[in-house]
């Protein structure tokens, strides 16, 4: 039987890169992976025909044998040496189906410490502005009855009789043998027979920390800070990374909106008819804001530079007051009074007011 294309077979194009010819290939084997498609001869024979064509148009020298001379130029094998490939193409595919089971037992336990979390929670000011937070925590470290080995003074850790050692267990699938993490060990390669009485086996500890956390100026909720080797600690490997996420508390005045400040702040009648300078919070103190006379309510103001600053650009974003006519619940004899006579002022428009009106009325007859 003749056999097809190579090109055809991974559905590119003849002129297609390096980088295409991968992602293609890539893309079949996930899809017709004997361990995706247990007892499945023709899904078998897709996945060889892929790995195949991958072969040889991945190979500058292969490939210019093929499109000039065809399946001809390969010789009477075409296909050869598969073994040597597989080891080389395949590490990145098992660590996509068995989450990195691949690999030797050296690579295996060349690992580090688990990343940790901790959340600390900010005041809005704070975040605005930037602060040093001393945090406590308690982190895991290598037990000190066992020096993190697990097991009990004077004994050791034995090979694990269901992998003989290799971390390693194999699967027999068509013409592959998958390689996948050994379930008793985890992957080790070994197995605590005694266990320390300290930690019973689990060859860590707790040990309280302190550490000096700088929470930069313009930082929002839910951003993290990494501090580089305050993970867990282990005896074979590095430590891990610790991870602050960042909680700001709710502000009683103030309202954030990516770097903006957002307030509302009330007003008296009198502030609104003819005017007023007042003094406005802000997350720097005080500021004072020029109210102009006949001031609606739900008019918003702006106080440029007075947001909080965008921590990759370096920009400070402004402050905006919404002001609203405060109405009191109770006023004295003397407001009263004065109100009474107001009002009665009130129900009389201006002669200009007056005047708008009538036009609108008349404009809208016309």
């Amino acid at each position: 039987m003749s056999k097809r294309d190579y090109y055809e077979v991974l559905g590119v194009e003849k002129a297609a890169s390096g980088d295409q010819i991968k992602k293609s290939y890539r893309q079949l084997a996930l899809k017709f992976h004997p361990d995706r498609n247990p007892d499945d001869k023709k899904a078998e024979e897709s996945f060889k025909e892929a790995s195949e064509a991958y072969q040889i148009l991945s190979k500058s020298e292969t490939r210019a044998k093929y499109d000039q001379y065809g399946h001809a130029g390969l010789g009477s094998n075409g296909f050869e040496d598969f073994s040597g490939f597989a080891d080389e193409i395949f590490g990145d595919l098992f660590s996509a189906f068995f989450g990195g089971a691949g690999g030797s037992a050296q690579q295996r336990r060349q690992r580090s410490g688990r990343d940790l979390r901790y959340q600390l929670e900010v005041s809005l000011v704070e975040a605005a502005q930037g602060i040093e937070k001393t945090i406590t925590l308690k982190k895991p470290i290598p037990c000190d009855g066992c020096e993190g080995s697990g097991s009990r003074d004077g004994s050791s850790p034995e090979a694990c009789r269901h992998c003989g050692g290799s971390g390693q267990t194999r699967v027999q699938q068509g013409f592959f043998t998958i390689a996948r993490t050994c379930s008793v060990c985890r992957g080790e390669g070994t197995m605590i027979v005694d266990p320390c009485p300290s930690c019973g086996g689990a060859a860590v500890g707790e040990k309280e920390t302190e550490l000096l956390v700088k929470v930069p100026a313009g930082i929002d909720t839910g951003q993290r800070l990494k501090l580089r080797g305050e993970g867990e600690a282990i005896t074979d490997g590095p430590p891990g990374d610790l991870y602050v996420e960042i909680a700001i508390a709710q502000h009683t005045f103030f309202k954030r909106q990516d770097t903006e400040i957002l307030c509302e702040f009330p007003i008296t009648y009198c502030q609104a008819t003819l005017g007023a300078e007042i003094a406005i919070p802000t997350l720097e103190g005080e500021e004072m804001l020029k109210i102009p006379p006949g001031t609606a309510s739900a008019k918003v103001f702006r106080l440029r530079g007075k947001g909080i600053v965008d921590m990759h650009t370096g920009r400070v974003g402004d402050q905006h007051i919404r002001v609203y006519v405060y109405v009191p619940q109770t006023v004295t004899d003397e407001q009263r009074e004065m109100l009474e006579a107001l009002s009665k002022i009130e129900g009389k428009p201006t002669s200009n007011e007056s005047r708008t009106f009538f036009d609108k009325v008349k404009d809208f007859f016309e």
